[in-house]
């Protein structure tokens, strides 16, 4: 099978404004670039850092996986950042993301054999399996019936390729756990293409970058209270 063309973006110097006001920023993250720094010196250069040469008040609110790309929140005053990152908390903030998975998910209506077909009215649908820290193989996450937490995921096939035996998928994650959607797309036999750390040999090979993006962010503005909602196109 053919890699999947999904170039990261070439990450410079700067950072994207989505939107920006007194009070708070929606960010573009680029695949391969670090939300917050990391240890040793060549870690250093990440979303906050870039975001604070501009904005020196940008202050983080919640993060996306370095391989993650797509829209991040960062607030502009210590109250907001309080006031942002209790509505993540309290899942009064709606994240979706668009992710292309190994293997046929869900079918549409019949089209021709060999090419794409559409899912777009395939109903939403639930995994429900608790993830737990694999301390032997940090920073791993896998599966645990007794230890992990409670972790979901709202998931719904936008479109299958039979030829290529992938899925266009939609993803809403309903608790926050570290790499969820990746732990649970692997658990359930459908990796994300391109992920280095719970794909397997071939599905790794298929993308030269992990093909999982935050595609839309929602909630309301706490100063203000506009019911505030962004979109960004997948770059893949």
């Amino acid at each position: 099978m053919n890699p999947i063309d999904a170039t990261p973006t070439p990450m410079g110097t700067g950072v994207q404004a989505v939107y920006l006001d007194a009070g708070l920023l929606v960010l573009e993250k680029p695949a391969g670039l670090l939300c917050v720094p990391g240890r040793g010196p060549d870690k250093q250069d990440c979303l906050s850092a870039r975001a604070q040469q501009r904005w020196p008040d940008a202050l983080v609110v919640h993060r996306l996986d370095m391989a993650t790309s797509g829209l991040v929140l960062m607030a502009r005053t210590p109250a907001l950042q309080r006031a942002l990152s209790a509505a993540f908390a309290l899942r009064q903030v709606h994240k979706r993301y668009l992710a292309v998975v190994q293997g046929c998910m869900a079918r549409g209506a019949e089209t021709e054999a060999g090419t794409a077909s559409s899912a777009a009215q395939s109903p939403w649908q639930t995994i429900d399996l608790p993830i737990a820290a694999d301390w032997e193989r940090r920073p791993l996450r896998v599966i645990d019936t007794a230890r992990g937490k409670p972790s979901l995921t709202r998931w719904q096939a936008l479109a299958v390729d039979p030829a290529a035996q992938t899925t266009r998928v939609a993803l809403e994650p309903l608790t926050g756990r570290t790499h969820q959607l990746r732990v649970h797309l692997a658990a359930i036999g459908h990796a994300i293409l391109g992920d280095a750390l719970y794909a397997d040999a071939p599905a790794q090979a298929r993308a030269p970058r992990l093909l999982l993006h935050a595609c839309e962010l929602g909630f309301t503005h706490p100063e203000t209270g506009a019911a505030l909602h962004f979109a960004s196109p997948a770059p893949f």
